[in-house]
Protein backbone atom coordinates (compact mmCIF):
# COMPACT_ATOMS: atom_id res chain seq x y z
CA UNK A 1 0.00 0.00 0.00
CA UNK A 2 2.44 2.27 0.12
CA UNK A 3 3.34 2.82 -3.20
CA UNK A 4 0.40 5.21 -3.78
CA UNK A 5 0.58 7.47 -1.22
CA UNK A 6 4.47 7.71 -2.04
CA UNK A 7 3.72 8.57 -5.87
CA UNK A 8 1.07 11.56 -4.89
CA UNK A 9 3.53 12.51 -2.23
CA UNK A 10 6.36 12.31 -4.80
CA UNK A 11 4.14 15.22 -6.61
CA UNK A 12 4.12 17.85 -3.74
CA UNK A 13 7.73 17.59 -2.67
CA UNK A 14 9.50 16.81 -5.53
CA UNK A 15 10.72 13.69 -7.18
CA UNK A 16 14.27 14.51 -6.02
CA UNK A 17 13.88 14.62 -2.57
CA UNK A 18 11.99 10.96 -2.38
CA UNK A 19 14.25 9.62 -5.19
CA UNK A 20 17.46 10.98 -2.42
CA UNK A 21 15.09 9.04 0.28
CA UNK A 22 15.08 6.29 -1.22
CA UNK A 23 19.07 6.10 -2.07
CA UNK A 24 19.64 6.65 1.67
CA UNK A 25 17.13 3.75 2.50
CA UNK A 26 19.57 1.31 -0.19
CA UNK A 27 22.35 1.99 1.90
CA UNK A 28 21.05 1.66 4.84
CA UNK A 29 19.41 -1.59 4.31
CA UNK A 30 22.81 -3.27 2.33
CA UNK A 31 24.62 -2.01 5.07
CA UNK A 32 22.17 -3.51 7.66
CA UNK A 33 23.33 -6.86 5.54
CA UNK A 34 27.04 -5.94 4.77
CA UNK A 35 27.62 -6.17 9.06
CA UNK A 36 25.17 -8.61 9.67
CA UNK A 37 26.63 -11.06 12.60
CA UNK A 38 26.93 -14.93 12.24
CA UNK A 39 25.51 -18.00 14.22
CA UNK A 40 23.21 -15.65 16.26
CA UNK A 41 19.93 -16.36 15.20
CA UNK A 42 17.30 -14.44 16.96
CA UNK A 43 19.60 -10.81 16.50
CA UNK A 44 19.72 -12.46 12.54
CA UNK A 45 16.08 -12.57 11.96
CA UNK A 46 15.87 -9.22 13.39
CA UNK A 47 18.12 -7.51 10.79
CA UNK A 48 16.75 -9.39 8.13
CA UNK A 49 13.25 -7.97 9.04
CA UNK A 50 14.64 -4.43 9.41
CA UNK A 51 16.17 -4.52 6.45
CA UNK A 52 12.80 -5.82 4.25
CA UNK A 53 11.09 -2.92 5.72
CA UNK A 54 13.64 -0.40 4.51
CA UNK A 55 13.70 -2.22 1.33
CA UNK A 56 10.03 -1.40 0.45
CA UNK A 57 10.55 1.63 1.84
CA UNK A 58 13.24 2.49 -0.72
CA UNK A 59 10.59 1.05 -3.55
CA UNK A 60 8.16 3.04 -2.30
CA UNK A 61 10.07 6.22 -2.45
CA UNK A 62 11.43 5.98 -5.91
CA UNK A 63 7.97 4.16 -7.14
CA UNK A 64 6.65 6.56 -9.80
CA UNK A 65 9.11 9.19 -8.85
CA UNK A 66 12.32 7.79 -11.23
CA UNK A 67 10.43 8.08 -14.51
CA UNK A 68 8.29 10.86 -13.54
CA UNK A 69 11.54 12.84 -12.97
CA UNK A 70 13.08 11.01 -16.44
CA UNK A 71 9.63 11.91 -18.44
CA UNK A 72 9.22 15.43 -17.47
CA UNK A 73 12.96 16.42 -17.76
CA UNK A 74 13.08 15.61 -21.31
CA UNK A 75 9.75 17.43 -22.12
CA UNK A 76 11.44 20.11 -20.49
CA UNK A 77 14.64 20.19 -22.19
CA UNK A 78 13.95 17.63 -25.21
CA UNK A 79 11.26 16.32 -26.83
CA UNK A 80 9.49 14.18 -25.16
CA UNK A 81 8.59 11.98 -28.32
CA UNK A 82 12.58 10.80 -27.93
CA UNK A 83 10.93 8.39 -24.63
CA UNK A 84 11.03 5.59 -26.84
CA UNK A 85 14.96 5.88 -27.26
CA UNK A 86 15.42 6.98 -23.79
CA UNK A 87 13.60 3.71 -22.47
CA UNK A 88 15.44 1.35 -25.62
CA UNK A 89 18.66 2.65 -24.15
CA UNK A 90 17.26 1.92 -20.03
CA UNK A 91 16.57 -1.79 -21.02
CA UNK A 92 19.79 -2.60 -22.91
CA UNK A 93 21.99 -0.93 -20.20
CA UNK A 94 20.32 -2.69 -18.03
CA UNK A 95 20.49 -5.69 -19.44
CA UNK A 96 24.34 -4.80 -20.39
CA UNK A 97 24.19 -4.43 -16.15
CA UNK A 98 22.69 -7.28 -14.73
CA UNK A 99 25.36 -9.84 -16.97
CA UNK A 100 27.99 -7.54 -15.87
CA UNK A 101 26.68 -8.12 -11.85
CA UNK A 102 25.89 -11.90 -12.41
CA UNK A 103 29.76 -12.26 -13.87
CA UNK A 104 31.11 -10.35 -10.86
CA UNK A 105 29.06 -11.56 -7.91
CA UNK A 106 29.45 -15.27 -9.55
CA UNK A 107 33.65 -14.62 -9.55
CA UNK A 108 34.05 -12.59 -6.29
CA UNK A 109 31.92 -14.85 -4.57
CA UNK A 110 34.10 -17.93 -5.25
CA UNK A 111 37.14 -18.96 -2.95
CA UNK A 112 38.91 -20.81 -4.94
CA UNK A 113 38.73 -18.59 -8.07
CA UNK A 114 39.97 -15.77 -5.82
CA UNK A 115 42.93 -17.62 -4.40
CA UNK A 116 44.31 -18.41 -7.91
CA UNK A 117 43.61 -14.75 -9.08
CA UNK A 118 45.73 -14.09 -5.79
CA UNK A 119 48.34 -16.69 -6.64
CA UNK A 120 48.67 -15.57 -9.80
CA UNK A 121 49.59 -11.93 -8.91
CA UNK A 122 52.06 -12.67 -6.06
CA UNK A 123 49.83 -11.50 -3.55
CA UNK A 124 50.42 -13.36 0.02
CA UNK A 125 45.98 -13.41 0.53
CA UNK A 126 43.94 -16.18 0.94
CA UNK A 127 40.52 -16.12 1.22
CA UNK A 128 37.98 -17.95 3.16
CA UNK A 129 34.25 -19.14 2.49
CA UNK A 130 32.85 -16.72 5.12
CA UNK A 131 35.01 -14.45 3.78
CA UNK A 132 33.97 -14.20 0.43
CA UNK A 133 29.99 -14.76 1.23
CA UNK A 134 29.71 -10.90 2.24
CA UNK A 135 31.54 -9.70 -1.15
CA UNK A 136 29.08 -9.36 -3.59
CA UNK A 137 27.12 -7.51 -0.61
CA UNK A 138 29.73 -5.00 -0.48
CA UNK A 139 29.70 -4.83 -4.43
CA UNK A 140 26.43 -4.19 -3.80
CA UNK A 141 26.68 -1.52 -1.08
CA UNK A 142 29.11 0.02 -3.43
CA UNK A 143 26.80 0.67 -6.03
CA UNK A 144 24.20 2.13 -4.01
CA UNK A 145 26.14 4.73 -2.68
CA UNK A 146 26.70 5.41 -6.43
CA UNK A 147 22.91 5.69 -6.75
CA UNK A 148 22.68 7.82 -3.52
CA UNK A 149 25.61 9.89 -5.13
CA UNK A 150 23.97 10.45 -8.06
CA UNK A 151 20.81 11.54 -7.01
CA UNK A 152 22.14 14.08 -5.03
CA UNK A 153 23.49 15.57 -8.25
CA UNK A 154 19.91 15.39 -9.78
CA UNK A 155 17.25 18.41 -10.56
CA UNK A 156 13.91 18.10 -9.45
CA UNK A 157 11.46 18.93 -12.23
CA UNK A 158 8.56 20.77 -10.60
CA UNK A 159 5.45 20.00 -12.56
CA UNK A 160 3.37 21.90 -9.56
CA UNK A 161 0.93 24.49 -10.51
CA UNK A 162 2.79 28.29 -9.21
CA UNK A 163 -0.33 28.54 -6.66
CA UNK A 164 0.65 25.08 -4.96
CA UNK A 165 3.51 26.65 -3.70
CA UNK A 166 2.64 29.77 -1.87
CA UNK A 167 1.89 28.35 1.66
CA UNK A 168 4.02 26.03 3.29
CA UNK A 169 2.25 22.68 4.53
CA UNK A 170 2.42 21.13 7.75
CA UNK A 171 2.99 17.53 7.99
CA UNK A 172 -0.51 16.88 8.51
CA UNK A 173 -1.76 19.09 5.45
CA UNK A 174 0.68 17.63 3.05
CA UNK A 175 -0.17 13.98 4.04
CA UNK A 176 -3.70 15.21 3.55
CA UNK A 177 -3.31 16.11 0.20
CA UNK A 178 -1.22 13.23 -0.66
CA UNK A 179 -4.15 11.38 -0.15
CA UNK A 180 -6.07 13.10 -1.52
CA UNK A 181 -3.50 13.37 -4.86
CA UNK A 182 -3.68 9.68 -4.77
CA UNK A 183 -7.85 9.46 -5.16
CA UNK A 184 -8.05 11.81 -7.97
CA UNK A 185 -5.23 10.07 -9.64
CA UNK A 186 -7.14 7.07 -9.35
CA UNK A 187 -10.15 8.63 -10.60
CA UNK A 188 -8.53 10.14 -13.61
CA UNK A 189 -7.36 6.63 -14.46
CA UNK A 190 -11.09 4.76 -14.35
CA UNK A 191 -12.26 8.21 -16.12
CA UNK A 192 -9.42 7.78 -18.86
CA UNK A 193 -9.78 4.97 -21.30
CA UNK A 194 -6.76 4.68 -22.83
CA UNK A 195 -4.84 5.20 -19.35
CA UNK A 196 -7.13 2.30 -17.93
CA UNK A 197 -6.56 -0.20 -20.62
CA UNK A 198 -2.66 0.59 -20.90
CA UNK A 199 -2.02 -0.37 -17.10
CA UNK A 200 -4.55 -3.21 -17.57
CA UNK A 201 -2.77 -4.50 -20.54
CA UNK A 202 0.27 -4.13 -18.71
CA UNK A 203 -1.08 -6.24 -15.51
CA UNK A 204 -2.27 -8.61 -17.52
CA UNK A 205 0.95 -10.05 -19.56
CA UNK A 206 3.20 -8.91 -16.35
CA UNK A 207 1.67 -10.75 -13.40
CA UNK A 208 1.41 -14.23 -15.57
CA UNK A 209 4.84 -14.32 -16.79
CA UNK A 210 6.30 -12.83 -13.39
CA UNK A 211 4.55 -16.00 -12.03
CA UNK A 212 6.94 -18.42 -14.86
CA UNK A 213 9.91 -16.38 -14.33
CA UNK A 214 9.18 -17.35 -10.89
CA UNK A 215 9.40 -20.91 -11.19
CA UNK A 216 12.00 -21.02 -14.13
CA UNK A 217 14.55 -22.79 -11.92
CA UNK A 218 12.05 -25.86 -11.58
CA UNK A 219 11.23 -25.21 -15.53
CA UNK A 220 14.97 -25.42 -16.39
CA UNK A 221 15.52 -28.70 -14.15
CA UNK A 222 12.67 -30.18 -15.82
CA UNK A 223 13.78 -29.49 -19.25
CA UNK A 224 17.13 -30.98 -18.09
CA UNK A 225 19.51 -28.18 -17.90
CA UNK A 226 21.57 -28.88 -15.03
CA UNK A 227 21.73 -25.89 -12.07
CA UNK A 228 25.39 -25.26 -12.81
CA UNK A 229 24.02 -23.41 -15.94
CA UNK A 230 21.06 -21.47 -14.63
CA UNK A 231 24.02 -18.19 -14.11
CA UNK A 232 25.06 -18.86 -17.31
CA UNK A 233 21.11 -18.95 -19.14
CA UNK A 234 20.20 -16.00 -16.89
CA UNK A 235 22.79 -13.88 -18.17
CA UNK A 236 22.25 -15.05 -22.40
CA UNK A 237 18.54 -14.25 -21.74
CA UNK A 238 19.46 -11.05 -20.21
CA UNK A 239 21.51 -10.10 -23.07
CA UNK A 240 18.11 -9.75 -25.14
CA UNK A 241 17.64 -6.33 -23.21
CA UNK A 242 20.27 -5.46 -26.29
CA UNK A 243 18.10 -5.76 -29.51
CA UNK A 244 14.51 -6.14 -27.81
CA UNK A 245 14.39 -3.11 -26.84
CA UNK A 246 15.74 -1.76 -30.40
CA UNK A 247 12.45 -3.41 -31.84
CA UNK A 248 10.17 -2.17 -29.60
CA UNK A 249 11.26 1.43 -30.57
CA UNK A 250 11.00 0.62 -34.20
CA UNK A 251 7.52 -0.82 -33.49
CA UNK A 252 6.41 1.85 -32.01
CA UNK A 253 7.35 4.66 -34.41
CA UNK A 254 6.01 2.21 -37.50
CA UNK A 255 2.52 0.92 -36.08
CA UNK A 256 -0.44 1.82 -33.78
CA UNK A 257 -0.66 0.83 -30.11
CA UNK A 258 -3.52 -1.93 -30.93
CA UNK A 259 -1.15 -3.36 -33.45
CA UNK A 260 1.19 -3.63 -31.23
CA UNK A 261 -1.06 -5.19 -28.53
CA UNK A 262 -2.30 -7.82 -30.70
CA UNK A 263 2.05 -8.66 -31.82
CA UNK A 264 3.00 -8.79 -27.96
CA UNK A 265 -0.39 -10.65 -27.18
CA UNK A 266 0.72 -13.52 -29.84
CA UNK A 267 4.21 -13.91 -28.66
CA UNK A 268 3.07 -13.90 -25.02
CA UNK A 269 0.74 -17.15 -26.05
CA UNK A 270 3.39 -18.59 -28.14
CA UNK A 271 5.77 -18.75 -25.22
CA UNK A 272 2.81 -19.65 -22.52
CA UNK A 273 2.05 -22.60 -25.14
CA UNK A 274 6.04 -23.80 -26.02
CA UNK A 275 6.48 -23.69 -22.09
CA UNK A 276 3.61 -26.36 -21.49
CA UNK A 277 5.49 -29.11 -23.58
CA UNK A 278 8.42 -29.20 -21.88
CA UNK A 279 10.77 -29.98 -24.38
CA UNK A 280 13.73 -30.98 -23.35
CA UNK A 281 16.92 -28.02 -23.90
CA UNK A 282 14.56 -26.65 -26.92
CA UNK A 283 11.93 -24.84 -24.17
CA UNK A 284 14.83 -22.49 -23.49
CA UNK A 285 13.06 -20.81 -26.33
CA UNK A 286 9.93 -20.35 -25.14
CA UNK A 287 11.12 -19.18 -22.34
CA UNK A 288 13.38 -16.67 -23.86
CA UNK A 289 10.63 -15.38 -25.75
CA UNK A 290 8.31 -14.84 -22.34
CA UNK A 291 11.38 -12.61 -21.08
CA UNK A 292 11.51 -10.52 -24.11
CA UNK A 293 7.51 -10.21 -23.81
CA UNK A 294 8.36 -8.58 -20.32
CA UNK A 295 10.86 -6.18 -21.98
CA UNK A 296 8.26 -5.41 -24.48
CA UNK A 297 5.43 -4.78 -21.81
CA UNK A 298 7.94 -2.50 -20.04
CA UNK A 299 8.58 -0.72 -23.04
CA UNK A 300 4.99 0.21 -24.36
CA UNK A 301 3.44 0.70 -21.21
CA UNK A 302 5.39 3.07 -20.34
CA UNK A 303 5.91 5.06 -23.79
CA UNK A 304 1.55 4.94 -23.82
CA UNK A 305 1.09 5.95 -20.22
CA UNK A 306 3.34 8.47 -19.97
CA UNK A 307 2.17 10.25 -23.22
CA UNK A 308 -1.12 10.54 -22.05
CA UNK A 309 -0.50 11.55 -17.90
CA UNK A 310 0.03 15.20 -17.16
CA UNK A 311 2.63 15.99 -15.57
CA UNK A 312 1.27 16.91 -11.96
CA UNK A 313 -0.11 13.62 -11.91
CA UNK A 314 2.92 11.53 -13.25
CA UNK A 315 4.77 10.25 -10.49
CA UNK A 316 0.91 9.07 -8.63
CA UNK A 317 -0.16 7.11 -12.01
CA UNK A 318 2.67 5.55 -12.12
CA UNK A 319 2.74 4.50 -8.74
CA UNK A 320 -0.71 2.97 -9.05
CA UNK A 321 0.49 0.79 -12.03
CA UNK A 322 3.24 -0.32 -10.02
CA UNK A 323 1.14 -1.24 -7.12
CA UNK A 324 -1.43 -2.78 -9.33
CA UNK A 325 1.40 -5.14 -11.46
CA UNK A 326 2.57 -6.22 -7.45
CA UNK A 327 -1.20 -6.81 -6.25
CA UNK A 328 -1.83 -8.50 -9.80
CA UNK A 329 1.48 -10.66 -9.38
CA UNK A 330 0.39 -11.73 -5.41
CA UNK A 331 -2.66 -12.44 -6.44
CA UNK A 332 -1.61 -14.72 -9.25
CA UNK A 333 0.60 -16.04 -6.63
CA UNK A 334 -2.00 -17.27 -4.60
CA UNK A 335 -3.93 -19.16 -7.14
CA UNK A 336 -1.30 -20.76 -8.22
CA UNK A 337 -0.87 -22.10 -4.90
CA UNK A 338 -4.56 -23.58 -4.61
CA UNK A 339 -3.67 -24.58 -8.55
CA UNK A 340 -0.63 -26.98 -6.88
CA UNK A 341 -3.30 -27.80 -3.78
CA UNK A 342 -5.80 -29.29 -6.26
CA UNK A 343 -3.70 -31.11 -8.85
CA UNK A 344 -1.85 -32.93 -5.93
CA UNK A 345 -5.11 -33.63 -4.70
CA UNK A 346 -6.07 -34.98 -8.27
CA UNK A 347 -3.33 -36.75 -8.83
CA UNK A 348 -3.25 -38.41 -5.38
CA UNK A 349 -7.09 -39.50 -5.72
CA UNK A 350 -6.04 -41.60 -8.34
CA UNK A 351 -3.74 -43.76 -6.33
CA UNK A 352 -0.75 -43.33 -4.16
CA UNK A 353 2.47 -41.45 -6.25
CA UNK A 354 5.66 -41.14 -4.50
CA UNK A 355 6.80 -37.53 -3.82
CA UNK A 356 9.54 -37.84 -6.09
CA UNK A 357 7.05 -38.07 -8.75
CA UNK A 358 4.12 -36.11 -7.99
CA UNK A 359 5.65 -32.77 -7.82
CA UNK A 360 7.16 -32.99 -11.27
CA UNK A 361 3.95 -34.36 -12.88
CA UNK A 362 1.90 -31.38 -10.69
CA UNK A 363 4.62 -28.88 -11.65
CA UNK A 364 3.76 -30.05 -15.22
CA UNK A 365 0.29 -30.09 -15.33
CA UNK A 366 -0.15 -26.64 -13.62
CA UNK A 367 2.06 -24.92 -16.70
CA UNK A 368 -0.89 -26.66 -19.16
CA UNK A 369 -3.30 -24.03 -17.07
CA UNK A 370 -1.37 -21.33 -18.16
CA UNK A 371 -2.22 -20.96 -21.34
CA UNK A 372 -5.79 -20.83 -21.43
CA UNK A 373 -5.59 -18.47 -18.38
CA UNK A 374 -4.06 -16.19 -20.42
CA UNK A 375 -6.33 -16.40 -23.55
CA UNK A 376 -9.50 -15.94 -21.08
CA UNK A 377 -8.26 -13.01 -19.61
CA UNK A 378 -7.02 -11.45 -22.91
CA UNK A 379 -10.42 -12.13 -24.04
CA UNK A 380 -12.22 -10.31 -21.25
CA UNK A 381 -9.88 -7.43 -21.91
CA UNK A 382 -10.13 -6.85 -25.47
CA UNK A 383 -14.08 -6.90 -24.67
CA UNK A 384 -13.24 -4.21 -21.85
CA UNK A 385 -11.09 -2.02 -24.19
CA UNK A 386 -13.66 -2.13 -27.03
CA UNK A 387 -16.48 -0.83 -24.49
CA UNK A 388 -14.18 1.42 -22.69
CA UNK A 389 -12.74 3.13 -25.92
CA UNK A 390 -15.36 2.81 -28.90
CA UNK A 391 -17.84 4.42 -26.17
CA UNK A 392 -15.77 7.29 -24.48
CA UNK A 393 -13.84 9.89 -25.81
CA UNK A 394 -9.94 9.45 -27.03
CA UNK A 395 -7.03 11.62 -26.06
CA UNK A 396 -6.01 13.45 -29.47
CA UNK A 397 -2.13 12.56 -28.85
CA UNK A 398 -3.07 8.64 -28.84
CA UNK A 399 -5.19 7.52 -31.99
CA UNK A 400 -6.56 4.22 -32.98
CA UNK A 401 -5.71 2.40 -29.44
CA UNK A 402 -8.75 0.29 -30.20
CA UNK A 403 -8.96 -3.34 -31.23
Amino acid sequence: MLEVPSGALADIVGRRNLLVAAGVLMVAEIALLCLAPRGQGQLLFTVFLVNRILSGMAEAAASGADEALAYDALKRDGNPEDWGRVLERQIRYQSIGYVFAMSVGAAVYDPELLNRIMDGLGLALHFDPETTLRFPLYLTLVMALGALIQTLGMEDVTPAKPQMKQARLTRTQSIGRAFRMTYRAGRWILQSPVALCVILAGMLFDHVIRVVITLNSQYLREIHFPEASFGLIGSGIALMGIFVPKIAEKMDARFRPSVNFFAVSVLAITGLTGIAFFWPYAGLLPLALLSGVMMFTHFFSSRYLNQVTASEMRATVLSFKGLSYNLAYGIAGLLYALLLAYLRELASSNGPVAVAKLEPLVFRQSFLCLPGYFILMLAVLIGFARHQLNNRAKPNHIQDLAP
